[in-house]
């Protein structure tokens, strides 16, 4: 018999620009998570042993953010010795594949209670870090299955589904706007912890990578980021293998791409029996979480049938869904999601997106979720689809519906 599986609390930091300047430069990624799972704790009144386990998506698991940074953040956050800690990588869907893990978990009768999320430090330890492994450093491997970079499946991407630069300007504009204004309507406040110092004293309250000022005009003048990869020799492996594609026009832009930033999420998810023994009032039960891969070159094209996959599952239909969550790793990915299964720009995305406030690789799955928790219950809306893509064509797609 599977048990249902409750969401019963989330909460993330504000995402600090990923470099020396940012303003969470100074915190370490096991520091940055514990902030983000004390206040779960703090907040729900949790006893020291209230929860079974802590899973935690890091993408670069590598120096401070690696070895037993996770086992350690929840003894930090307050909770009992006993609470073990794991964290694992499907690249940039790693937190929303905690959050699925946990659940599965739960749903299995194998524990209780779980909180998932995610961190990435992307300004003490950058993208890579940890090399590229075998696709990337294996000449004989490589040679038969060939890579090129994200930047430039993008742009492939775009090619193959005809979008035209003016098409990713004009969301990444819309994603400025919307994050802006969700931010000055006070739409985030309830979740955000702000990251405080050694001593107390905020960091950060607000996501610092936003534009308010982008309009059209400006990012039609930017240049586009991922040429130079072309150069290198990567145009000419996506065209091997699509040779129906004459060029690729590079058409991203820093303004059309995910923003490399710092941050956390800590997702609370437990059956019944425990949000009746902790006193707690479920918000959304997880009606199914499904991950699938797609061509490994092509990248990013993965999340619209990964999406017809979980809402399957959960013996539901596209029309059943009141809104939707997806990534903006780049301006692509949201566009072809919209055309594959129909979808309006009204109802996807509608507090903007990683292209305004940022992808802190490991943590952007579960903050994501709880910005579409957040947004059905302001909205009184009902049903919900969150979704990834991530390295090597692969993504994630998680349904809820709210209680």
């Amino acid at each position: 018999m599977i048990t249902d599986v409750f969401i019963y609390d989330h909460v993330r930091s504000p995402r600090g620009r990923g470099k020396t300047s940012g303003a969470l430069h100074e915190i370490t990624a096991t520091n940055l998570v514990t902030q983000s799972l004390a206040a779960v704790k703090q907040r729900n009144d949790l006893a020291a042993d209230g929860i079974d386990e802590v899973i935690l998506g890091i993408v670069t698991p590598f120096g401070e953010q690696g070895a037993t940074s996770v086992r350690m953040a929840p003894v930090a956050a307050g909770f009992a010795d006993r609470v073990p800690g794991l964290h694992l990588n499907r690249f940039c869907a790693s937190g929303l594949e905690a959050v699925a893990v946990g659940a599965a978990k739960i749903a299995a009768g194998w524990t209780d209670a779980v909180i998932a999320g995610g961190v990435e430090s992307m300004s003490r330890v950058p993208p890579g870090s940890g090399g590229g492994g075998s696709w990337g450093i294996d000449p004989a491997f490589t040679a038969q299955y060939p890579l090129v970079t994200q930047g430039v499946a993008a742009d492939l991407l775009a090619a193959l589904i005809g979008a035209s630069r003016e098409d990713l300007d004009r969301y990444g504009v819309e994603s400025q706007r919307r994050a802006t204004a969700a931010w000055d309507g006070g739409y985030f406040k309830r979740s955000i912890v702000p990251v405080t110092d050694i001593v107390g004293t905020v960091l950060l309250d607000r996501d610092e990578h936003l534009r308010p000022e982008t309009t059209l005009e400006g990012l039609a003048v930017l240049p586009p980021a991922f040429a130079f990869e072309g150069g290198l020799g990567y145009d000419a492996v996506a065209i091997q293998r699509y040779p129906h594609i004459d060029y690729i026009e590079h058409l991203h832009t820093a303004g059309t791409s995910s923003g490399i930033v710092d941050g956390a999420a800590a997702v609370l998810i437990g059956n019944a029996e425990f949000g009746d023994r902790s006193g707690l009032t479920p918000r959304a039960v997880i009606r199914s979480s499904v991950s699938r891969g797609s061509e490994p070159l092509l990248f990013l094209d993965a999340p619209p049938e990964t999406a017809r996959q979980a809402l399957a599952r959960a013996g539901m239909s596209v029309s059943d869904i009141d809104l939707w969550e997806l990534n903006e790793a780049f301006a692509v990915v949201p566009i072809l999601m919209m055309n594959e299964l129909g979808i309006s720009h009204d109802v996807l995305n509608v507090n903007g997106g990683a292209i305004a406030m940022g992808h802190p690789l490991g943590a952007t799955g579960a903050m994501i979720l709880g910005t579409l928790l957040d947004e059905l219950e302001r909205r009184e809306l009902s049903t919900g689809v969150v979704a990834l893509c991530a390295a090597g064509g692969q993504a994630i797609a998680t349904v809820i519906e709210r209680v």
